[in-house]
């Protein structure tokens, strides 16, 4: 028993650190996700050297254990009730500043058009983002997507494909590469029925996996950021990140575009995997500048994906949304100038897509 609780506590240590390396390297990477798991890992560990161990063995397994599970809770708290909240909840006002959106991971193979048809009735929302939509996809929604009057779809058979769709008066909207892999973004100047302007940014890059490193997805996540920077429009950002919501990206992400996050101190919201509870982390994302209110957030009903979808309401109002919402704080010109610099590495290779515009 001694040697596996040796090499249980090990193997934690090892996952535990690999992240804080900042390496780019998907088996790296991809332990950024199962931090919850891992922290129920550690506790079980410490239980098992408290209940089998004794002398040194004891505490050269309790000190790295409990110092990882701490780091764990650390970086899992916000997402709690614990944290304190970032923005507190604007009512429901029928006054036409109000947006809904609707952003769903659909799963290229999921068979269940029928479901994600029901979804899009029942939340009639007037902003769309769906991810992983093939031209099968795309020809199985034409009844829900027929509702709007602008619609950008890249069918992709890669599980890469995405589709927008708004009923609101479109300024500017495109689907566009932020890098040069093959994971295209939606970007889109819209106002709302009363009339405030706002952009809304659409992502679904690629994840960790064996031959796919994260500095792809990393420059995508921190160019969109750099987008909000530059502007002093109101920007909210959703989609499929494949990045967990406490990485070293996702945070990054966080205050380099000065967003807000309405999960902090509410939840998880953990939307993938659906139908795989022990595997299950947020890697779906929610992102609102400090000048928009969120008046709802919340995870939609299973469609057969292995995404639940994400489902917000919010409100263009900064006068009101400053009222309720933390101010983010302040970037170091250090901080800033070393992201700028890390993104100007990937932007010679960006490039322009062929959506098919149903407008």
């Amino acid at each position: 028993m001694t040697l596996l609780i040796l090499a249980l506590a090990t193997l934690l240590s090892v996952v535990t650190l690999l992240p804080l390396s900042g390496s780019h390297a998907w088996w790296v990477r991809m332990w950024d996700f199962p931090r919850v798991q891992i922290a129920i890992a550690h506790a079980l560990v410490i239980a098992l050297a408290l209940w089998f161990l004794s002398g040194p063995w004891l505490w050269v397994t309790l000190v790295p254990m409990l110092a990882g599970l701490a780091l764990h809770l650390w970086r899992i708290r916000p997402f709690t009730p614990l944290a304190r909240r970032e923005m507190r909840f604007a009512p429901h006002r029928d006054d036409g500043a109000e947006v809904l959106l609707l952003a769903a991971n659909v799963l290229m193979q999921n068979e269940r058009h029928d479901l994600v048809r029901k979804l899009v009735e029942e939340v009639d929302p007037d902003v769309l983002l769906l991810m992983e939509t093939d031209r099968r996809w795309i020809e199985n929604l034409k009844p829900v997507l027929d509702r709007y009057p602008r619609v950008l779809a890249l069918p992709k058979d890669d599980c890469y494909g995405i589709l927008f769709a708004t009923r609101l008066e479109t300024i500017e909207a495109e689907i566009d590469y932020l890098t040069s892999d093959e994971t295209p973004s939606v970007w889109a100047e819209l106002r709302t029925r009363s009339g405030r302007l706002f952009r809304f940014v659409g992502l679904h890059p690629q994840p960790p996996v064996p031959g796919v490193d994260t500095e792809q997805r990393d420059a995508q996540i921190l160019y969109a950021s750099r987008f909000a920077r530059k502007s002093d429009v109101p920007l909210v950002t959703m989609g499929d990140f494949n990045d967990a919501a406490w990485s070293a990206t996702s945070r990054l992400f966080q205050h380099y575009g000065r967003f807000l996050d309405p999960r902090i101190g509410r939840g998880l919201y953990a939307s993938f995997h659906a139908t795989n509870l022990l595997i299950r982390c947020a890697i779906d994302q929610f992102f609102v500048t400090d000048d928009i209110a969120v008046v709802d957030f919340r995870l939609g009903e299973y469609t057969g994906s292995d995404h639940f979808p994400v489902i917000a309401r919010i409100r263009i109002d900064p006068d009101e949304a400053r009222s309720l919402n933390r101010r983010p704080p302040p970037m170091t010109e250090e901080e800033r100038e070393e992201i700028d610099a890390r993104i100007a590495e990937y932007r010679a290779g960006l490039r322009r897509p062929k959506p098919q515009d149903a407008a």
